[in-house]
Order: C-alpha cells, then sequence, then structure tokens
C-alpha cells in the first residue's frame, strides 16, 4: 500500500491542487453596494478606476456603485440599509458624532489638492497675500467652500474680516458670470474648474487649498456599522482592493488619465495637469493622521455641523486596516 502511494501520491498532489485553482460554476464575487459622494471628485474616482481594471473583483468583491449627490445623502442611504461603504469627505465624519450608524475606516487622501482658490482671467491678483479685503466666491455660506475661503484670512493672520464671502450657488456658470462682471476678486471651487476656464481664458487657478491648509481628511472610506457586525472580511477586502488601485495610480499616469477622462468626462490635457496637482494627496496605507483629524474637528465647529469638538477618536477605527 505504501508502495502505491509512493507511486501515486505525487501526482495526487498536483492533481488536487489543479482542481482547486479551476473556477466553480455559481461561486461568484461578494455583491457589496458603494456610495459615492461624488462621482467625479478626485478623491473619488479611483474606486471606479479599480473597478474597470478589475482589481475589486479580483478581492473576491462585486461592486455595485451609487452616485448620491452629497454626503448627507450618503449617511441616509447607510441609515436604510442601501450601501454598505461610502467614500467621501472627512468633514462628513461630523454626522458619525451626531449619531449616524456609521464608522470611518480609512483616511484615503489628506490634503485637499483638488479645490483651488481662481481668479478672473485678467485679475491682476498673483498671489494668495493679495486677496486681503478681497471678496471671494463660495457655493453657499456655511459649505466646505466657505470655510476654506475664510481660511485664507485665518492661514494669514488678517482675523475674520480678513476676506469678505459671496454666495454664487454651486454651479461653474455662476462662477464664469461673477468673473465676467467682477462680482467676486476669486473663488472657490474645484481644482478642474479653474483648468477648464483657463482653456478659454475665463479664469485660471490662482493656488490649490493644499498650498495653505494642511492635510485634512480630504477623502475617507466608511462603513455601516452593520456591515462592521455582519462583514468584516468584506470590509478588509475593499481597503486591500482600494490600496492595491492606489499603487496603480501612482505608477500608471498615462492610463490613468485616460480613464479619468472618460469617467469624468473631462479634456486629457486638463485631466493630466489634475494628476500632477493631486497624485500626491492619496495616502499609502489609510491612516488616520492627527494633523488631519485636529483640523477636522476645528473645521467641524467653523462650519457649525457641531457645537463644539468631538472626540475624533470615536468616529473612526484602523482595525481593517493591512498590518504594517
Amino acid at each position: 500500500m505504501s508502495r502505491l502511494f509512493g507511486r501515486f501520491g505525487g501526482a495526487l498532489i498536483v492533481l488536487t491542487f489543479f482542481l482547486a485553482a479551476i473556477p466553480v460554476p455559481g461561486l461568484a464575487a461578494s455583491p457589496l453596494n458603494v456610495g459615492e459622494a461624488n462621482a467625479i471628485a478626485d478623491n473619488i474616482m479611483p474606486l471606479a478606476v479599480g473597478d474597470q481594471l478589475g482589481i475589486f473583483k479580483k478581492h473576491g468583491l462585486d461592486l455595485q456603485i451609487i452616485e448620491l449627490g452629497g454626503g448627507s445623502k450618503m449617511a441616509q442611504a447607510m441609515v436604510a440599509g442601501s450601501i454598505d461603504i461610502g467614500l467621501g469627505a472627512g468633514t462628513e465624519m461630523a454626522l458619525i458624532a451626531k449619531g449616524a450608524p456609521v464608522t470611518a475606516v480609512c483616511e484615503t487622501s489628506g490634503p485637499l489638492s483638488f479645490f483651488g482658490v481662481g481668479v478672473p482671467w485678467d485679475s491682476p491678483i498673483k498671489s494668495l497675500s493679495e486677496l486681503k479685503g478681497k471678496a471671494i466666491g463660495v457655493s453657499n455660506i456655511g459649505t466646505l467652500t466657505d470655510w476654506l475661503a475664510r481660511e485664507i484670512a485665518h492661514k494669514q493672520g488678517w482675523g475674520e474680516n480678513g476676506v469678505t464671502v459671496v454666495a454664487l450657488g454651486g454651479s461653474t456658470a455662476a462662477t464664469v458670470a461673477a468673473f465676467r462682471v467682477h462680482q467676486v476678486d476669486a473663488a472657490m471651487s474645484t481644482t478642474t474648474v479653474f483648468l477648464t476656464l483657463e482653456q478659454n481664458k475665463t479664469g485660471r487657478l490662482l493656488a490649490p487649498v493644499s498650498s495653505y491648509e494642511g492635510n485634512a481628511a480630504s477623502g475617507i472610506i466608511e462603513v455601516s456599522n452593520h456591515l462592521i457586525a455582519t462583514d468584516p472580511g468584506a470590509i478588509r477586502a475593499f481597503i486591500a482592493a482600494w490600496l492595491e488601485t492606489i499603487d496603480y495610480v501612482r505608477a500608471h499616469k498615462a492610463e490613468t488619465v485616460k480613464l479619468e477622462s472618460a469617467i469624468g468626462h473631462f479634456d486629457e490635457q486638463i485631466m493630466a495637469q489634475e494628476y500632477d496637482l493631486t497624485i500626491g494627496m492619496f495616502t499609502k496605507d489609510c491612516r488616520f493622521d492627527a494633523e488631519s483629524l485636529a483640523t477636522l474637528k476645528r473645521s467641524f465647529v467653523a462650519l457649525k455641523l457641531l457645537d463644539s469638538e468631538p472626540d475624533m477618536s470615536k468616529l473612526y477605527t484602523e482595525e481593517f486596516l493591512p498590518k504594517r
């Protein structure tokens, strides 16, 4: 009997490994509903890139991606159980402090490199230091763009009234109209907007927000507490796939620019410029840094999202991240 095993045992082991490697019909990847606060934001677009490249499927996940049009709607979708994971900005962690059944599990990006200060094309302003006492257009009072405009005065030491904010609404058309009649001296928006305006000589990018504001958890991944309780393995797989996608994005500029241009319907030349502005903002390990957490809790009060600064340690966990 031992001779028989010795003769055929090696072949049996090889056959066993061969059969194990063959996909079994019916064993599909695990479905996962993923929400996006804004599908074409630079801190979120790698999700679609990784999905198109099959990276998430490689990690055993079948993503159903849903654009929700804002962080508050994403929180509502989590409460309703219609999404398991959400990608947005760190400011949405204020909703967790208010009781949303959600936990942040990854800081995807630190600096706000994809927001910027723009000025009319013919403006004489060449630096942020020249904005003292100037009117800066924002989407609405109490929004992120409002806070970022006031932060210029804060960082420059000009005091609370160092700049005047003007609500323009959130559309690019409103910014263009304000620039043309010089209703404002500058405006806050995404860097892609100002890079696009440069093409038709309507406006130009003065500086990205990252030039004066440090890390602020500009991107996060948050998950429902239900998913934490029922399928922690899916969270670990998602984060692993995300980090692999970011590694790809860093190493393949041309391919990433082409993919993201198609996803966001942007000119490839603009996306190549945007890539150079924003590629450095992505974290390499998803861990939350102290500067981001400090900036966030200060912004929650400044934006009147919360009455007082919360205990940030209760709003996130790093237990699903790869071991160092």
